[in-house]
């Protein structure tokens, strides 16, 4: 058992979390109102694995706990060309559209909020990102999500084609 927990602890290590949104939401009961918590948590390696979750509780500590436990089950391998992405990709959920384009290395992210926070847990370090339509963060880092998830694999690209990566990317 001692063994596992020292597994996880470092495992833990390795992932960096950030907290794109907490939200506190008032329930009217009879004797007054009762608080509890919605917390967005991105965690990443910072080596191209990245995931989001979404908790709820009455206490902060225990949303954000929660939120981070879903965040390391969804974790998900982002396909990079050096610090960036391999190409223009546009991510859309619900009424949010998101625009990511490869940058040149020093430029940074230059990008919103919650975007940032995805690309900087995601170990994206030069990113060009325009968001569209509405503004609402979580369905924005749903949106960048589907960004990676439309995002190629320069390896299957180049087995499809029949060519080397070096032919493919020089």
């Amino acid at each position: 058992m001692r063994r596992e927990n020292k597994k996880d602890e470092e495992r833990d290590k390795e992932f960096t979390e950030r907290l794109v949104k907490m939200n506190r939401v008032a329930k009217v009961v009879k004797g007054g109102r009762r608080f509890s918590y919605n917390v967005l948590v991105v965690v990443g390696d910072g080596k191209g694995r990245v995931g989001y979750g979404f908790g709820k509780a009455n206490d902060v500590s225990e949303a954000i706990r929660k939120s981070t436990e879903r965040a390391k089950r969804s974790l998900r391998t982002v396909s990079l060309k050096g610090t960036t992405l391999p190409h223009d990709v546009l991510g859309k959920f619900k009424s949010v559209k998101v625009l990511l384009k490869p940058a040149a290395p020093g430029t940074g992210i230059i990008a919103g909020g919650s975007v940032r926070a995805v690309m900087e847990a995601a170990g994206v370090r030069d990113v060009l990102g325009k968001s569209l339509g509405s503004r609402n963060s979580i369905n924005m880092v749903k949106a960048v999500f589907n960004c990676f998830d439309k995002t190629l694999d320069f390896r299957s690209v180049a087995a499809g084609r029949g060519k080397s990566i070096r032919d493919l990317w020089g």
